[in-house]
Protein backbone atom coordinates (compact mmCIF):
# COMPACT_ATOMS: atom_id res chain seq x y z
CA UNK A 1 0.00 0.00 0.00
CA UNK A 2 2.89 2.41 0.88
CA UNK A 3 4.47 2.05 -2.97
CA UNK A 4 0.59 3.11 -4.56
CA UNK A 5 0.38 5.71 -2.29
CA UNK A 6 4.40 6.94 -3.17
CA UNK A 7 3.34 6.52 -6.56
CA UNK A 8 0.00 8.98 -6.55
CA UNK A 9 2.41 11.18 -4.54
CA UNK A 10 4.68 11.20 -7.24
CA UNK A 11 1.74 11.79 -9.60
CA UNK A 12 0.62 14.66 -8.07
CA UNK A 13 3.57 16.70 -7.85
CA UNK A 14 4.96 15.83 -11.34
CA UNK A 15 3.90 17.85 -14.60
CA UNK A 16 1.20 15.83 -16.82
CA UNK A 17 4.28 16.06 -19.86
CA UNK A 18 6.70 15.26 -17.24
CA UNK A 19 4.98 11.81 -16.21
CA UNK A 20 3.82 10.47 -18.96
CA UNK A 21 6.34 11.79 -21.80
CA UNK A 22 8.12 9.07 -21.36
CA UNK A 23 8.90 5.94 -23.38
CA UNK A 24 8.58 3.81 -19.88
CA UNK A 25 5.21 5.66 -18.63
CA UNK A 26 1.44 5.69 -19.39
CA UNK A 27 -0.04 8.69 -18.18
CA UNK A 28 -4.12 8.65 -17.88
CA UNK A 29 -6.55 11.15 -17.56
CA UNK A 30 -10.37 11.29 -17.28
CA UNK A 31 -13.40 12.32 -14.94
CA UNK A 32 -11.25 10.43 -11.83
CA UNK A 33 -7.99 12.77 -11.98
CA UNK A 34 -4.57 10.97 -13.06
CA UNK A 35 -3.20 8.17 -13.13
CA UNK A 36 0.41 7.42 -13.62
CA UNK A 37 1.86 3.58 -14.41
CA UNK A 38 5.61 2.47 -15.27
CA UNK A 39 5.20 0.68 -18.68
CA UNK A 40 7.24 -2.09 -20.79
CA UNK A 41 6.14 -1.27 -23.67
CA UNK A 42 5.42 -4.40 -26.51
CA UNK A 43 5.41 -3.42 -29.99
CA UNK A 44 6.51 -5.91 -32.01
CA UNK A 45 4.38 -8.79 -33.04
CA UNK A 46 7.09 -11.26 -30.50
CA UNK A 47 6.76 -9.05 -28.00
CA UNK A 48 3.32 -8.92 -28.06
CA UNK A 49 2.78 -12.81 -28.34
CA UNK A 50 4.62 -12.84 -25.00
CA UNK A 51 2.87 -10.20 -22.99
CA UNK A 52 2.80 -11.01 -19.23
CA UNK A 53 3.07 -14.51 -19.71
CA UNK A 54 4.58 -16.50 -16.95
CA UNK A 55 4.93 -13.17 -14.68
CA UNK A 56 4.44 -14.47 -11.19
CA UNK A 57 3.84 -10.88 -9.82
CA UNK A 58 3.59 -7.30 -10.86
CA UNK A 59 4.20 -4.24 -8.85
CA UNK A 60 1.45 -1.76 -8.43
CA UNK A 61 1.15 1.01 -10.67
CA UNK A 62 2.84 -1.16 -13.83
CA UNK A 63 1.80 -2.86 -16.37
CA UNK A 64 2.52 -3.42 -20.09
CA UNK A 65 1.44 -1.44 -23.15
CA UNK A 66 1.00 -2.93 -26.47
CA UNK A 67 1.32 -0.54 -29.53
CA UNK A 68 0.09 -1.56 -32.69
CA UNK A 69 1.10 -0.68 -36.16
CA UNK A 70 -2.78 0.56 -36.44
CA UNK A 71 -6.12 0.33 -35.78
CA UNK A 72 -7.41 -3.23 -35.44
CA UNK A 73 -9.83 -5.43 -34.17
CA UNK A 74 -8.04 -6.54 -30.50
CA UNK A 75 -8.44 -10.04 -28.76
CA UNK A 76 -6.19 -11.10 -25.94
CA UNK A 77 -6.47 -14.53 -23.80
CA UNK A 78 -4.87 -15.37 -20.64
CA UNK A 79 -3.02 -18.51 -21.96
CA UNK A 80 -0.28 -18.74 -19.19
CA UNK A 81 -0.88 -15.65 -17.67
CA UNK A 82 -0.35 -16.13 -14.25
CA UNK A 83 -1.70 -13.03 -12.31
CA UNK A 84 -5.81 -11.09 -12.41
CA UNK A 85 -5.20 -8.15 -14.89
CA UNK A 86 -7.24 -5.57 -16.28
CA UNK A 87 -7.18 -4.45 -20.14
CA UNK A 88 -7.76 -1.03 -21.20
CA UNK A 89 -8.86 -0.51 -24.54
CA UNK A 90 -7.96 2.74 -26.32
CA UNK A 91 -8.39 4.19 -30.03
CA UNK A 92 -5.80 5.57 -32.37
CA UNK A 93 -6.11 9.17 -30.45
CA UNK A 94 -5.27 7.34 -26.87
CA UNK A 95 -8.94 7.68 -25.89
CA UNK A 96 -10.12 4.45 -23.89
CA UNK A 97 -12.78 2.23 -25.85
CA UNK A 98 -12.90 -0.15 -23.56
CA UNK A 99 -11.97 -1.76 -20.08
CA UNK A 100 -11.94 -5.34 -19.05
CA UNK A 101 -11.85 -5.76 -15.78
CA UNK A 102 -9.87 -8.75 -13.35
CA UNK A 103 -8.93 -11.31 -16.51
CA UNK A 104 -9.03 -14.83 -14.97
CA UNK A 105 -5.26 -16.32 -15.05
CA UNK A 106 -4.65 -18.84 -17.51
CA UNK A 107 -8.47 -18.87 -18.82
CA UNK A 108 -8.27 -19.10 -22.70
CA UNK A 109 -11.45 -17.19 -23.70
CA UNK A 110 -10.95 -14.64 -26.14
CA UNK A 111 -11.73 -11.32 -24.78
CA UNK A 112 -12.77 -8.96 -27.04
CA UNK A 113 -11.41 -5.31 -27.22
CA UNK A 114 -13.12 -3.61 -29.55
CA UNK A 115 -12.65 -2.63 -33.17
CA UNK A 116 -10.32 0.69 -34.27
CA UNK A 117 -7.89 -0.40 -30.85
CA UNK A 118 -4.40 0.71 -31.42
CA UNK A 119 -3.24 0.58 -27.69
CA UNK A 120 -4.02 -2.28 -24.98
CA UNK A 121 -2.54 -0.98 -21.41
CA UNK A 122 -2.53 -4.20 -18.98
CA UNK A 123 -2.40 -3.61 -15.15
CA UNK A 124 -2.91 -5.69 -12.24
CA UNK A 125 -6.75 -6.61 -11.93
CA UNK A 126 -8.66 -4.59 -10.15
CA UNK A 127 -7.03 -1.27 -10.46
CA UNK A 128 -9.29 -0.04 -13.41
CA UNK A 129 -11.74 -0.42 -10.74
CA UNK A 130 -9.57 1.20 -7.98
CA UNK A 131 -9.24 4.00 -9.78
CA UNK A 132 -12.36 5.06 -10.94
CA UNK A 133 -11.34 4.41 -14.87
CA UNK A 134 -13.96 4.47 -17.65
CA UNK A 135 -14.14 4.78 -21.56
CA UNK A 136 -13.35 8.52 -22.32
CA UNK A 137 -10.39 8.41 -20.93
CA UNK A 138 -7.62 9.26 -22.59
CA UNK A 139 -3.80 7.82 -22.70
CA UNK A 140 -0.50 9.83 -22.87
CA UNK A 141 2.20 8.12 -24.25
CA UNK A 142 5.25 9.02 -26.68
CA UNK A 143 3.92 6.43 -29.10
CA UNK A 144 0.09 7.82 -29.44
CA UNK A 145 -0.04 8.96 -32.35
CA UNK A 146 0.00 11.11 -34.97
CA UNK A 147 -2.80 12.94 -33.71
CA UNK A 148 -3.38 12.11 -30.38
CA UNK A 149 -6.51 13.21 -27.88
CA UNK A 150 -3.59 14.43 -25.16
CA UNK A 151 0.00 15.43 -26.91
CA UNK A 152 2.93 14.84 -25.09
CA UNK A 153 4.95 18.41 -24.57
CA UNK A 154 8.35 18.66 -25.16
Amino acid sequence: MRRFAAALALMATTGTAQAACRDDAVLLTGDFGQASFAVTVADDPAERAQGLMNVEDMPRMTGMLFVYEGPQIASFWMRNTLIPLDMIFADEDGVVQHIHAEAIPLDETPILGGDDIKYVLEVNGGMADRLGLSPGDVMQHPAIGPDPAMPCVS
